[in-house]
């Protein structure tokens, strides 16, 4: 077999990206079709299958062995996966994403299947490939395939006495709340597909990360709008390793001469957790236009919200707590549920503000003039039976192929559609009504069904397509922040999904995160670790009520990961279930120095460092803040009794101080940042160059 291979390199690329060696095309053969980064090199056989090996030091080798990497499926079970290579070329490449090489791969299958690959590598992501396949049916039969599938590998294997194989961060969204972060045991499978897993949960981050403790494998896609794929994560037995790849299976009829192209999906390699390849997709979605926003100051302003009074709270009871909560140094109070007479109708419930807007509009006012600025519960999106909304409007609903609602579960409620027009223009009255009638400086957007929507079939929407609704669902919170930013330039706009993985598509249209009811302070510490690498290093992340934290008070983990501090407590004397979140002199002590330390150092401003530590491997637990000219950590363990390396240090001489305590550790040299400590569940440090001003 005789392999074109046209190589035309820029200068300065060929020293990131080249192909086997620069030999001339005469001297190819197709065992030797390389395509080659400063990361790895991707191996491509006579049969179209291909292999991973990296050059990253202290990881050089084979990281998985030949497999079929992109294939299809046919409707009957076949999996067409051998394409006997005939033709590679190789030209250099500018785009959006940068610079680098573009590789174009062809071969042919026996059932008369053509596969088309091009890979696409840059000198910016030395760890990055961008892969889109194309299939064309060249038989003269109709072919049905069922699912195409991109990326798959095998990581292989490698065996620790004090650690499990692998850790994985994977980006689905889940009706348990599980964990994005977690190392992978024997046996393991999980499907991470990103449409709806329950009836209001879906959504998420298209990315599937796998890791050893020398390199890891991530895959995902980088269309710029949600789509319904799957990306597996599979773990059986030793022998093979932890699997991974992307999958979309819709269904296709290829006539003959048709063609199926696949999105661009990606392969990562990387050293370290997951944080590599977080960083690298948001570098490459940016550059294909779409990022975070510009964040007001307002957004990392620590918060006090009502929840803990819950739904049956008395106005009384929220503004009687204004008072203690501006002198512990909060800055926000949030109005929850339980203002409003139903989900969807919106009214405001006339117990509670029987004067109407007159009222709502007072009790702002009462929390300004207490010195604190105010934040508005809303669940959009949903809508309650017996509501005006539904009876008048129900074409605004969500409706699946056979005409039935969608359930947002929670509330008992059921999905409006975000991608028809009149939802939008209905939520984006209310939040004029909200932020410019009644006076609020922003909303906390609250609920899992928030994270991604199913396919709507309602006719009345007239949607080229069902996914429209899925796809489009980014484009509503577009709207939604673009309404209040036109109203208050420093409103807040923070969404809440409850417990979902952040979808990675909604993420430009807000300005706060939030760890979203977390389950553990372990979650907190996670889920920060991913946002700040989805949203940029100083993203403002809200650990939420620290009443969610271990133990009910863990400010450290928030503090310490660069997190928004905020609670939820109540007034010493509540009764019912606002007791068990009272606020006894003896809490308010403690928290009100925590608050002061959050507010002093204000670390969500400093750059996250999380490319320092593998949050997996690491022992301890280490998050790492660069802010000015100093270094700040946080360790985590329940008990430890050792060395601790501050990583990231330039040369000299630095003081290291607990800050919490006020305590003075010693010195360390940037050359040998290792220091001999022993701590109980966290241990926080400032490192300062010796001689700066303590």
């Amino acid at each position: 077999m005789r392999i074109s291979l046209t190589v035309i390199a820029a200068a300065g690329l060929i020293s990131a990206c080249s192909v086997a060696g620069n030999k001339p095309a005469s001297e190819m053969s197709a065992s030797e079709t390389d395509i080659t980064t400063a990361a790895f090199t991707m191996r491509v056989d006579d049969n179209m299958h291909t292999q991973l090996i990296s050059t990253m030091a202290g990881a050089e080798g084979p990281l998985t062995s030949f497999a079929a990497s992109e294939y299809v499926v046919l409707a009957d079970g076949t999996v067409v996966s051998d394409f006997s290579l005939s033709d590679a070329e190789s030209v250099s490449l500018e785009d959006e994403v940068g610079t680098g090489m573009q590789y174009d791969l062809s071969g042919i299958s026996t059932s008369g299947i053509a596969k088309h690959l091009v890979v696409k590598t840059y000198a910016e992501y030395p760890g990055l490939a961008l892969t889109t396949v194309t299939y064309t049916n060249e038989s003269e039969q109709p072919v049905q395939v069922a699912k195409w599938v991109n990326n798959q590998y095998h990581l292989k294997s490698v065996e620790y006495d004090d650690a499990p194989e692998y850790w994985a961060y994977q980006g689905a969204s889940y009706a348990d709340r599980r964990d994005w972060v977690t190392p992978l045991t024997l046996p393991y499978e999980q499907e991470n597909y990103m449409g709806m897993n329950a009836s209001d949960y879906g959504g998420g981050t298209p990315i599937a990360d796998i890791w050893r403790k020398d390199a890891g494998l991530a895959v995902g896609h980088t269309a710029l709008t949600p789509k319904l794929v799957s990306l597996p994560v599979s773990y059986q037995n030793k022998a093979e390793g932890a699997a991974v790849h992307i999958e979309l299976e819709k269904g296709h009829e290829l006539a003959p001469g048709e063609s199926l192209s696949t999105l661009e999906t990606f392969i990562n390699v990387h050293q370290k957790d997951y944080y590599a390849t977080l960083e690298t997709y948001r570098g490459v979605m940016a550059a294909k236009g779409l990022s975070a926003p510009s964040i007001p100051d307002t957004s990392y302003e620590p918060i006090w919200c009502a929840w803990g009074y819950e739904r049956n709270f008395t106005v009384e009871e929220v503004l009687n707590s204004l008072e203690k909560a501006k002198s512990m140094g909060l800055e926000w109070a949030v109005l929850d549920d339980g203002w409003q007479t139903a989900e969807g109708d919106w009214y405001l419930n006339p117990e509670k503000f029987p004067g109407g807007d007159k009222d709502m509009r007072h009790f702002v006012d009462e929390i300004h003039a207490a010195g604190l600025k105010a934040k508005l519960w809303w669940a959009p999106l949903a809508v309650d039976p017996g509501t005006d909304l539904l009876h008048e409007h129900s074409d605004m609903l969500l409706l699946d192929e056979n005409g039935a609602v969608q359930d947002v579960t929670w509330w008992n409620s059921f999905y409006l559609c975000p991608a028809y027009e009149k939802t939008i223009e209905h939520s984006k009255a209310l939040v004029r009504k909200m932020l410019q009638d009644w006076g609020y400086d922003g909303l906390k957007i609250d609920g899992q069904h928030l994270n991604g929507v199913a396919p709507c079939y309602n006719p009345a929407h007239n949607h080229a397509y069902p996914e429209e609704s899925v796809e489009q669902l980014s484009h509503y919170w577009e709207e939604i922040l673009k309404t209040a930013m036109e109203i208050n330039p420093d409103a807040v706009v923070e969404i809440c999904p409850c417990g979902t993985s952040y979808a990675f598509h909604n993420i430009p249209y807000m300005n706060q995160a939030v760890s979203s009811d977390p389950l553990s302070s372990w979650q907190i510490r996670h889920k920060g670790k991913t946002l700040k690498g989805l949203m940029g290093d100083s993203a403002p992340y809200y650990g939420d009520h620290v009443e969610l934290s271990d133990g009910a008070s863990d400010f450290a983990t928030s503090v310490g990961i660069g997190a928004i501090v905020g609670t939820k407590f109540t007034l010493e004397g509540s009764t019912g279930p606002a007791a068990a979140f009272a606020l006894t002199p003896e809490k308010e002590k403690v928290w009100s120095k925590w608050i002061d330390l959050y507010r002093e150092k204000m670390l969500p401003k400093g750059n996250y460092r999380g490319e320092l530590y593998d949050i997996g491997f690491d022992k301890p637990e280490t998050h790492a803040i660069q802010k000015d000219n100093s270094m700040y950590y946080a360790f985590y363990a329940d008990d430890w009794s050792g060395d601790i390396e501050l990583r990231g240090l330039q040369p000299g001489s630095y003081t290291v101080t607990d800050y919490v305590n006020g305590k003075r550790l010693g010195e360390v040299s940037g050359n040998s940042p290792v220091l001999n400590v022993s701590f109980s569940d966290y241990l926080l440090i400032e490192v300062t160059p010796t001689g700066d001003k303590q």
